[in-house]
C-alpha cells in the first residue's frame, strides 16, 4: 500500500468514526479492528413490532452502508422474539406481543425499506427463533443468573418507572439479556444503535466477555430530530418522513422543518461534505445564505438517495408549482363518486380517502384545510360536482368524478 492509499483510508476511517456519531464504545479499539484487515461482523437488530423505517433511523443505517463499503459485513437481526415481549427504549411504556404473522409481515416491509439504504448483497439477515427456538428453561436461567436486579435497574427508563411506582415486568427485565445474547449468538464485533440504546449495547458487550468472546464496539448515532423540531423522530407522534413515502412527499416535508434543523439533518442524513456544511453554517449565521435555498438542496439530496437525481428534481418542480406558485398538481388522482343529492362534503372526503371518518372530515372543514377548485371551504354543504378538484392541508389532492353521469 502506498502513502496515498494510506492518506484516503484514513480520511475514510476519520469520516467514518467521527461525523454523524455520538460515541464509540471504546474508540481506539475500534479504530485498532479497522486497521486490522478483519472482515467486521456488524449487528444491527429491529423491532419488527412496527414496519416502517423513517429518517431517523437512517442515521444508523447510513453508517452500516460506510462500513459496507469498506468491505464489512452487516448482521441484521429480525427480533421475532423479543417482538413478542416489548421494550420500552425509553418511551415508559410496553409493546403488544405480536403473532408470528404479524412479524413476518412486518420484517417484509421492514427489509425492503432497510435495502433502500443498506447493500443487500453484503447483509446476512438472521432471526432470533435461530436460537431462542431451542432455549430451555435451563438456559433461561442460566442466562439471567448472570446479571442482577440492580444492574438492570441502573438503565434509566426502568429506574424512572420504578421511582414513579409504575409497573415493570420480569419480561421486560429480559429484553436486555435477551438482546445481549443476540450479540453472543453471532460473533458481533460492533453493534449500531441510537444514544437511547446505550444500556442494552452495553449488556451485550459484557455478555460477550463473560462467554469468553471478544466484546463487541458499540456504535451510537445521534437521535434525530422530528420535523416538529422539538422531540425525537417518531411514527406515533407524526413528526417523521418515512423512507418508502412518495418522493413529493419526502421533499415537502423536508421543506417543511424549522430552519434550526437544517446542518443536523445535513450531517446526519447526506453526504454533503465537511467543508460546505461549515460555509450553510456560515451563512446561516450571518445570514448571508436564503434558509429554503439550504432546504431545496436538503431534500434534493434526501430523494436522490431514497429514489434517483430525476425523482429529485420532479419533487422540486411539484413543490414550487403547487406551494409557492400555488398552482395544482400537475397529476391528480382521481375518485369515481356518486355525487348524488344526498351527499355532503364530508361524505366525498371519506370517499376520497382525503379523511379517514366524517368526524375528522368535520374538524377537517371546520380548521379551514378544506379547498374547492382553490376557494377555502367552511360547510359541509359545499357544492362539489364533477371534475371538481379537492385540496386538504398543504399536500393532499383529489378530482372527483361523478359516476351518475
Amino acid at each position: 500500500m502506498n502513502a496515498g492509499e494510506k492518506v484516503i483510508i484514513s480520511q475514510d476511517i476519520n469520516h467514518l468514526l467521527k461525523r454523524g456519531v455520538a460515541e464509540i464504545i471504546i474508540e481506539d479499539e475500534m479504530v485498532e479492528l479497522l486497521g486490522s484487515g478483519k472482515k467486521l461482523r456488524l449487528k444491527e437488530g429491529f423491532d419488527p413490532s412496527f414496519p416502517d423505517i423513517h429518517l431517523g433511523h437512517m442515521v444508523a443505517l447510513r453508517k452500516l452502508r460506510q462500513f459496507q463499503e469498506l468491505g464489512h459485513q452487516v448482521i441484521l437481526i429480525v427480533g421475532d422474539w423479543t417482538a413478542q415481549i416489548g421494550d420500552p427504549s425509553g418511551v415508559s411504556v410496553t409493546r403488544p406481543m405480536l403473532s408470528k404473522e404479524q412479524v413476518q409481515a412486518n420484517a417484509e416491509t421492514y427489509m425492503k425499506q432497510f435495502f433502500k439504504v443498506v447493500d443487500k448483497e453484503r447483509t446476512e439477515v438472521r432471526w432470533q427463533s435461530e436460537w431462542f427456538g431451542k432455549f430451555t428453561l435451563s438456559d433461561v436461567i442460566q442466562l439471567t443468573s448472570k446479571f442482577t436486579i440492580a444492574q438492570m435497574m441502573a438503565r434509566e427508563d426502568f429506574s424512572n418507572r420504578y421511582d414513579a411506582g409504575q409497573p415493570i415486568t420480569i419480561a421486560e427485565l429480559l429484553y436486555p439479556l435477551l438482546q445481549a445474547y443476540d450479540s453472543v449468538a453471532i460473533q458481533a464485533d460492533v453493534e449500531f444503535g441510537g444514544t437511547d440504546q446505550k444500556f442494552n449495547l452495553l449488556v451485550g458487550r459484557e455478555l460477550q466477555s463473560m462467554v469468553g468472546q471478544r466484546p463487541q464496539q458499540i456504535f451510537l448515532v445521534p437521535i434525530l430530530t422530528g420535523t416538529d423540531g422539538s422531540q425525537k423522530m417518531s411514527k406515533s407522534l407524526g413528526n417523521y418522513i418515512g423512507v418508502a413515502e412518495p418522493p413529493n412527499e419526502i421533499y415537502g416535508k423536508v421543506m417543511s422543518i424549522p430552519d434550526s434543523l437544517i446542518i443536523q439533518y445535513f450531517e446526519l442524513v447526506t453526504d454533503v461534505p465537511n467543508e460546505e456544511l461549515e460555509e450553510f453554517r456560515q451563512g446561516l449565521r450571518n445570514e448571508t445564505v436564503n434558509p429554503m435555498t439550504l432546504k431545496k438542496r436538503l431534500a434534493r439530496e434526501i430523494v436522490s438517495q431514497l429514489y434517483d437525481q430525476k425523482a429529485a428534481i420532479e419533487a422540486e418542480e411539484h413543490f414550487v408549482r403547487v406551494f409557492q406558485k400555488k398552482e395544482a398538481p400537475k397529476e391528480i388522482k382521481e375518485y369515481y363518486v356518486s355525487l348524488g343529492a344526498s351527499i355532503g362534503l364530508r361524505d366525498v372526503l371519506v370517499e376520497t380517502q382525503l379523511a379517514k371518518s366524517r368526524s375528522e372530515a368535520s374538524r377537517l372543514i371546520a380548521q379551514g384545510a378544506v379547498s374547492i377548485d382553490g376557494k377555502k371551504i367552511s360547510s359541509n354543504l359545499a357544492h362539489v360536482k364533477s371534475g371538481t378538484v379537492i385540496k386538504v392541508g398543504k399536500r393532499r389532492f383529489a378530482k372527483v368524478i361523478n359516476t351518475d353521469n
